[in-house]
């Protein structure tokens, strides 16, 4: 008997059925087959597919799929059922402790059989078992909903709905749910025919579970197709919705034990009549008003004391009991209006304000510039970070005459340090500061609007090593500098003052890239000089704020982002890994920040390094979900910490680092620390974005191309030992000259004190980065 059955019902969906039904063969959960797909009596999985008599080539798909894979049962009805009684038809067959429901377009998430079972188990085998979805565009943006706050797994479980009724309020489906067949059976649940068959499913079992328990991860992308979807075709058959809720107040009638969900129910479909009414292009022209008196039979029907609504939905409520179409129409037509006035009016106040705000700047300019006042920002605002903040706790430090600010998004203003301002884009504070502070700092730049002023100093720092092309040579790349204004790019560069360079080759880089009358500081990477000063103190401090078990590895895998790609692709699957490696390793998932961190606040349209406006999804979704991986994103906190650790600390507290072709492996280099390189996709990304060299050819440490030699890399020791050290050395010798903790003190004194060389450069052999955690490799390592 397998642990699962998975059913899946097929109509006109063969340009998705393949991935979903690959999104289910592919999943592995805990037994003796494994996922191998050997269809034996052990088997984990079954997986039911029900080919509705469908037009198109999906009977042909399934087909192929049950050939190649005995866990597949293809059911071909001999005419067009609907749904409902497609699943019938499935659930018939289904012999798995637990029954799952999918449609032909959606996909399950990879690990979602396992996380469902884990949490089965720990909970008991409830009845049910609701999980969370994302919807998922055409354009790969995959998004939560707003009701997952109901599925957190805090408190007692199992429970029944009574002791968590706000599972009512997450949306209705059949296939975010896993249910134990023996309580399907033993009620009796049938789907019944036409539109809306979730609606007196999903209702009926969750009243009637004895035990229900909730999984807070997302299992289930739900396609959101542009067109096909039978809920959003204009037909008659929407009304069939009322039947619908006839079948719901049936069941309710029939056990009186659970009359006490009628006011919620009710309400719930007064809500639902509404909805489908307001909806554009679902009824028929002409069928409307009957559309509304039916609403009005039913609400006089089921109409239950105690279920007055909320304030802002009696009103329509009201209009439905009384049968006035027309005055819900006028009332709609109202409420559209004056959201569409608001929306005029925010949008002419804000004009009005950023007016009055520039005015405010203008009248700033012709006030002197303060020669003691210095502003910071990093990252489009999005908190105290990188070589900027290692220069402003310099500043603090060896000049205290001059007060620091630091641009800063609000959600950010918990990382900028005591004593140090924050500012707000966008406000006259922020104007202020920009038109009248002596010294700018940033890693990119500033609003493009910035007046540079005699007598104001600009200092850039950039954000690490270049190993893609950049700033002018990204006229050539059109997937990373498409969008890119270079006139005002050109603009925005001569206003810089100082460009910080971490080495010979970034100075080379950025003469040419960036052609501006400014000074070149090459005198290392400031941002790097943490690794020099922290202590074994400080780095276990970090392991224990990210909750690494003491005595595991810990590998850092930080993946740059792909300007050819959207969604960005999976290119290592980290469960799959941490499997392979065993239990002595810790994944830390850093997603680039463009995918793991808020749009840009603000966000100008030139900067060195074009950010794509919005986020892109393509990380490591629920990556937290495994116990041994971490995610580690620009958006997730630490264990015991303030906030997101940046990072610089996410490097101090791992013991190796996988990435591709992220400039984190020069940063890291310094650390002195393993470094393996995997790079899948190196024709792709060179030829889309194009690279400085061929980092495989002076690589500082082992380079994959797959994830079986990746985990091969660490099993078999030759992540670290004599050839990578060499490789490594050799790597830092290049590209961390002068990372040797003192590069922020160097630009301080040069651009702040007027002093030149100080203090001199610390060779390599004399430097004593931060000790790594972990005292021996967990394998033994090549001599």
């Amino acid at each position: 008997m397998p642990r699962f059955s998975v059913i899946v019902p097929v109509h006109d969906v063969q340009a998705y059925l393949a991935a979903c039904l690959e999104s289910v063969l592919s999943q592995s959960c805990a037994g003796s087959c494994q996922g191998t797909g050997c269809g034996g009596p052990a088997c984990d999985l079954e997986l039911i597919v029900v080919d509705d008599c469908s037009p198109d080539g999906s009977g042909a798909v399934i087909d192929a799929f049950a050939a190649r894979d005995r866990r597949v049962v293809a059911l071909h009805l001999p005419e067009n059922t609907g749904l409902g009684p497609a699943r019938n038809a499935g659930l018939a067959h289904a012999t798995g402790d637990y029954v799952l429901f999918l449609d032909g377009d959606d996909t399950l998430v990879p690990g979602s059989l396992q996380a469902i079972a884990d949490r089965l188990k720990e909970t008991g085998d409830p009845d049910v078992l609701v999980h969370d979805y994302a919807r998922v565009y055409w354009s790969g943006e995959a998004v939560r909903h707003e009701f997952r706050v109901q599925l957190d797994e805090a408190g007692p479980a199992p429970f029944t709905l009574a002791d968590r009724p706000g599972l009512l309020k997450v949306l209705m489906v059949v296939w975010n749910k896993a249910y134990r067949r023996e309580f399907l059976e033993r009620e009796g649940f049938a789907f019944p025919p036409g539109f809306y068959e979730d609606t007196p499913w999903t209702y009926p079992v969750l009243m009637a579970a004895g035990s229900i328990a909730t999984l807070d991860r997302v299992c289930v992308h739900y396609r959101q197709r542009r067109t096909g979807s039978i809920l959003r075709t204009t037909s008659v058959r929407h009304f069939e919705l009322f039947e619908q809720y006839d079948r719901v107040f049936a069941f309710i009638d029939a056990r009186p034990e659970l009359a006490r969900w009628r006011p919620v129910l009710f309400r719930r479909m007064v809500d639902h009549f509404t909805s489908v009414f307001s909806a554009p292009g679902r009824l028929p022209r002409g069928t409307r008003a009957a559309f509304f008196r039916r609403a009005r039979a039913h609400y006089r029907r089921y109409r239950t004391p105690g279920a007055t609504p909320k304030a802002t939905t009696r009103l329509r409520h009201a209009l439905v009991r009384l049968g006035s179409r027309r005055g819900y129409r006028a009332v709609m037509a109202a409420r559209t209006g004056a959201r569409r006035a608001r929306a005029g009016a925010a949008l002419m106040a804000r004009a009005l304000r950023g007016a009055l705000l520039q005015l405010h700047y203008r009248v700033q300019l012709r006030l002197p510039v303060r020669a003691d006042r210095a502003v910071f920002a990093a990252y489009w605002a999005r908190g105290y970070a990188c070589s900027p903040a290692a220069i402003e706790e310099r500043v603090r430090a060896l000049v205290p005459g001059v007060r620091t600010a630091w641009i800063c998004a609000p959600g950010h203003a918990a990382t900028v340090p005591p004593g140090t301002r924050v500012l707000v884009p966008g406000t006259a504070a922020y104007w202020t500061a920009l038109a009248r502070s002596g010294y700018l700092v940033n890693n990119v730049n500033f609003d493009r609007r910035l007046v540079k002023r005699r007598g104001q100093v600009f200092v850039q720092t950039q954000h690490g090593t270049p190993l893609k092309h950049m700033g002018l040579d990204l006229q050539y790349r059109p997937a990373a500098g498409g969008s890119m204004d270079f006139p005002a790019l050109l603009r925005n560069i001569d206003k810089w003052d100082y460009l910080v360079s971490a080495n010979r080759h970034s100075s080379l880089v950025w003469e040419r890239v960036y052609p501006a009358p400014y000074r070149m500081l090459e005198y290392g990477s400031p941002r790097n000089d943490v690794f020099q000063r922290a202590t074994a103190e400080d780095v276990a401090r970090l392991r224990a704020a990210l909750g690494i078990p003491e005595g595991h590895t810990a590998i850092l895998y930080a993946p740059t982002h792909r300007d050819y790609a959207r969604p960005q692709p999976a290119l290592l699957d980290p469960e799959r890994l941490l499997t392979t490696l065993g239990p002595g390793f810790v994944l830390l998932v850093r997603p680039h920040p463009v995918l793991g961190a808020p749009a840009p606040v603000p966000a100008p349209a030139t900067v060195p390094d074009p950010v794509p406006a919005g986020r892109h999804p393509g990380g490591l979704p629920d990556a937290a979900r495994h116990p041994r991986l971490i995610d580690v994103s620009a958006g997730a906190g630490a264990s015991g910490a303030a906030g997101p650790l940046t990072v610089e600390e996410l490097c101090l507290a791992s013991d190796a680092l996988v990435t591709d072709y992220s400039s984190l492996m020069f940063d890291y280099a310094g650390l002195d620390r393993p470094i393996v390189l995997h790079t899948p996709d190196w024709a792709a990304y060179a030829a889309a974005r194009g690279v400085y060299f061929d980092v495989r050819e002076c690589p500082p440490g082992p380079v994959t191309a797959g994830q079986e030699e990746l985990a091969e890399v660490f099993r078999s020791g030759r992540w670290r030992g004599e050839h990578p050290d060499r490789l490594r050395a050799a790597f830092r010798a290049r590209f961390c000259p002068y990372d040797d903790g003192h590069a922020a003190e160097r630009v301080v004194r040069h651009v702040f004190l007027g002093e030149e060389g100080q203090p001199p450069v610390v060779p390599d052999a004399g430097r004593t980065p931060a000790p790594a955690a972990t005292p021996a490799p967990l394998f033994p390592a090549p001599r």
